[in-house]
């Protein structure tokens, strides 16, 4: 394992970790968005100021990090390629510099259509930026239009050629179902239009109506396809995609072989990572805490040495445990009596009774290798499914010992 830095320590025995910066810059705010992002509006001194806070934090952060390898950086949003390449590039520079940044990192860029350009894409390209998410969401410009969304399905394909043009061989793109007058037909015309574009990674979410966006103020007659539509148009990605090769890795994830996204992988087995931005989550050194949303409270924070964090708590191993049966259940990867039983000092057996149940009834399956996890269909009723694993897994008492 090649580092950027020198270390007096061997490549293995430092520890992975991922870096998330956020980037809370859009060109406007869609519909249905609830992440934290400012949509238009911003002058050049804000995104200035931001720039310089994430760099200064960086820099102090970094220090805690002795013993760690950063092997993940992903930019998110908002719209990180909105905010442009320069600001970017200088940040994952920092990263570089302060941090152990393997030559093997994976480095993500999450990019809408209308702010990317040629020239921009092989700025990033030849800065380290290696894998880019393309928000293409749909097919249809009719649905964009009314979803908010400032760009075409031409500027989508566009973007998809330019990013591979320069020399980005892992190309990811995002896509949404249920959308406001979406119907099954739409759909199906969608999956198989973005096939031609030859992604490497495809997300498909379902659309969830949160209470602080402006599609919730006007969702009764939004015309949003019910819950059977709905659970009709996943059942017909999962078909679809793993008919064109790509393998269902999580819930709304899809790759080809080997192209699955390292960084979220680390979200969903629960290993540590930093953020940095307003509303950037870590979790880290045992604790998990978040920056508030808020961007002047962060720049003030951040320059002053002021409070930044919204939360910040101690996770008890109770809790990691059900965050390992939330978060594993949600991948193909899921879950084993073994490093379960090892880790959480907690038995299997209650779990495995009900993974039972859900596997005659088609919502779970047992691999050869022993692991448990959910089929395409228990992914669709996972939420229940969970409730029912969590009550049977606070009812267990721990382990006196566990035999290895």
């Amino acid at each position: 394992m090649e580092l950027f830095k020198k270390t007096n320590k061997a490549p293995q025995d430092l520890k992975p970790l991922g870096i998330y910066i956020h980037v809370p810059f859009c060109r406007s705010k869609c519909e249905y968005c609830d992440f934290y992002s400012l949509g238009g509006g911003l002058n050049q001194e804000s995104m200035d100021l931001y720039l310089e806070a994430v760099l200064t934090h960086i820099k102090e952060a970094a220090q805690r990090a002795v013993g760690y390898s950063v092997d993940t950086v992903y930019f998110g949003g908002g719209t990180p390629s909105f905010f442009g390449a320069q600001g970017l590039i200088r940040i994952l520079a920092e990263i570089d510099r302060r941090f152990l940044l393997e030559r093997g990192a994976e480095i993500t860029l999450e990019a809408n259509p209308d702010t990317v350009t040629a020239q921009s894409l092989e700025k990033l390209r030849r800065a380290g930026f290696n894998r880019i998410s393309i928000g293409v969401q749909c097919d249809d410009d009719a649905i964009l239009k009314a979803l908010g969304r400032p760009h075409t399905y031409k500027q989508a394909q566009m973007a998809v050629a330019q990013a591979r043009r320069v020399g980005f061989t892992n190309v990811s793109v995002d896509l949404m179902f249920g959308l406001p007058n979406q119907s099954r037909e739409n759909w199906m015309n969608t999956l198989r239009n973005v096939m031609s574009l030859k992604a490497d990674h495809i997300s498909c979410y379902g659309l969830k109506v949160e209470p602080n966006t402006k599609l919730y103020g006007y969702r009764d007659c939004a015309n949003i396809p019910d819950d059977d539509v709905q659970a009709d148009m996943y059942f017909y990605a999962v078909e679809t995609l793993e008919s064109f090769g790509y393998q269902q890795y999580e819930i709304s994830n899809f790759a080809l072989p080997g192209m699955e996204c390292r960084h979220n992988m680390k979200y969903w087995l629960g290993h540590p990572y930093m953020g940095f931005g307003p509303a950037a989550a870590s979790d880290f050194g045992g604790k998990r805490y978040t920056a508030a949303a808020d961007l002047d409270r962060y720049i003030t924070g951040v320059m002053d040495k002021g409070i930044i964090l919204s939360e910040c708590e101690d996770i008890p191993l109770r809790e990691r445990a059900g965050e390992y049966l939330m978060f594993r259940l949600r991948t193909a990867h899921g879950i084993e009596e073994n490093e379960y039983q090892q880790t959480f000092m907690l038995p299997f057996e209650p779990l495995e009774k009900l993974l039972g149940v859900y596997e005659q009834r088609g919502l779970a399956q047992k691999e050869d290798n022993g692991r448990w996890r959910l089929t395409p269909k228990g992914f669709m009723v996972s939420n229940s499914i969970l409730v029912q694993l969590l009550e049977a897994q606070q009812q267990s008492k721990p382990l006196a010992k566990v035999s290895r």
